[in-house]
């Protein structure tokens, strides 16, 4: 499907539901939709009927008004011309889409000033109306042949008290009435329960037969008609025949849709029958009344004038199911589709967060790792510098005849024992610096000569306690003290490692062991 011109995310609120609706009922596409929303004004109504029109190329906006209906009589003299269906080039007459006014927008009440002005004229129509009904019950063939000069005014429902409903509650009704008054049971004849508007899109959209019956009850042939040929066996198994092909739809023109559809369609002569369907042939959104039957018909009648005309249509409505079975199959196929395009979209979106994922953690534990070692290098080199610069600032051992020395025996971490005199007032981290110290200490005598500063920013913390065995004692720092004050005149210690959990060295050593 191609892309609209227009972008769906710029349309307001009202643009959109219009759309909705539009494309709801057709079943057009955006591409199709758009253009005549546009031209229409977004006036979803207006756009319904000039599709199933076919006149998709005619704008005819009408302006501002108010909410109530307001017509002169030269524009309600248009409006039933133009309502009139136009014939088509085939010879057909055009079915058009009909939505019923609502009955409060028929009428409006006239100001005062005009009604006490016209006053003498009602007073006077009022009782002419009274004489000729009186006149009409002594002698009632004058009534009857008013109805055969004029039937669809003398069809027009008169009766006050008929309350006006919506187009599904006024086919219910009639329903019901149609069911008590002719004595049958429910769901006898397979009637639509819905307005006149409602099956004309279903039939147009499912391309399917409408038949449109509208009766009269005031007609004498209204009765003989619904029994001897609606309700005849023959009729009825035509109708169940065809239920998944037809839409039967029937009103009495006492109600305002019913009278409105049989203004469009010119129904002249009740009990009226129609059968519409969609002309592709015509325009390929026609509808077009291809029978039309009107007055009182014998079965055999009926239903040869209503096979004749489906079987002229049959093969032209099957090429257009057809068409549209592969035009709708084609844009499932297209959906479809897209649909797996969108889900490949989606994988190769969520492969490419993974993959993106996993080389951002690659690259933390690179740089941690790469940070790590570097500490540990910085460490390292930190604590060479140290052990070097501590080295120089160590204390010479006392002389064999001092007699305030304290001798200290050590067993290094590498099992040599060392033995060391200290003074009597030197500090116990004296010993500490010794032991960490001893390594530098057996090493080259030219590099402890050289003078070295102490590392910038590095606080010395030793790894290692010493331990007098027996009984067991730990000399710590912490607690601080001179030589002869913690250890006395001599003491045999032992070096004990600490273990540091974050010390991947003593890891190696302890996984070697």
């Amino acid at each position: 499907m191609s892309a609209p011109s227009l972008d769906l995310s710029q349309l307001s609120e009202e643009q959109q539901v219009a759309l909705q609706q539009f494309t709801s009922v057709t079943d057009q596409e955006l591409d199709s939709a758009l253009p005549l929303l546009q031209r229409c004004q977004w006036n979803a109504q207006i756009a319904i009927t000039r599709f199933f029109d076919g006149d998709s190329d005619v704008v005819d906006v009408p302006p501002p008004q108010d909410s109530r209906r307001s017509e002169n009589l030269a524009a309600s003299l248009d409006a039933a011309a133009f309502s009139r269906s136009r014939p088509t080039p085939n010879g057909l007459q055009q079915a058009p889409r009909v939505v019923p006014t609502p009955e409060s927008q028929l009428t409006q009440p006239a100001p005062f000033v005009l009604q006490l002005l016209f006053f003498p004229f009602n007073l006077t129509y009022t009782i002419f109306a009274r004489v000729f009904g009186a006149v009409g019950y002594l002698f009632p063939v004058i009534p009857r042949l008013l109805r055969r000069l004029f039937p669809l005014q003398s069809a027009r429902p008169r009766s006050t008290d008929r309350r006006p409903l919506n187009p599904r509650d006024t086919a219910s009704r009639f329903i019901r009435e149609f069911e008590e008054e002719h004595n049958v049971e429910p769901n006898t004849l397979p009637f639509f329960d819905n307005g006149y508007a409602q099956a004309f899109d279903l039939a147009k959209r499912e391309l399917k037969y409408l038949l449109v019956v509208l009766l009269s009850p005031e007609h004498d042939d209204t009765a003989p008609f619904v029994r001897d040929t609606l309700l005849s066996s023959d009729v009825k198994l035509f109708l169940q025949s065809h239920a998944s092909d037809m839409i039967l739809w029937a009103g009495s023109v006492q109600d305002s849709e019913a009278y409105q559809v049989a203004n469009a369609l010119n129904v002249t002569k009740f009990p009226f029958t129609g059968l519409v369907v969609h002309t592709p042939s015509v325009s390929s959104t026609s509808m077009s009344l291809i029978a039309r039957l009107a007055g009182p018909l014998p079965p055999s009648e009926f239903l040869a004038k209503m096979q004749d005309a489906m079987q002229k249509r049959d093969q032209e409505l099957e090429g257009a199911r057809r068409q549209r079975s592969e035009h709708q199959a084609s844009r499932s196929l297209r959906e479809e589709q897209n649909s797996a395009y969108e889900r490949s979209l989606a994988q190769d979106r969520e492969r490419a967060r993974q993959r993106k994922e996993a080389e951002a953690a690659r690259e933390k534990a690179e740089r941690e790792e790469r940070e790590r070692a570097e500490a540990k290098a910085r460490k390292a080199q930190n604590l060479s510098q140290w052990r070097k610069w501590r080295v120089q600032s160590l204390p010479q051992e006392p002389a064999s005849t001092a007699s305030d020395a304290v001798r200290i025996s050590i067993r290094m971490p590498s099992g040599d024992r060392v033995i060391r005199k200290f003074g009597a007032e030197a500090q116990l981290e004296e010993l500490y610096a010794f032991v960490e110290c001893y390594g530098n200490m057996q090493g080259d005598e030219s590099e402890s000569e050289k003078a070295v500063s102490e590392p910038p920013d590095y606080t010395h913390e030793y790894d290692f306690q010493l331990v007098s065995p027996m009984p067991r004692e730990v000399y710590g720092l912490d607690q601080g003290g001179t030589m002869k004050s913690r250890v006395g005149r001599s003491a045999n210690l032992i070096v004990e490692k600490l273990i540091d959990e974050n010390d991947d060295d003593v890891d190696e050593e302890e996984s070697s062991v």
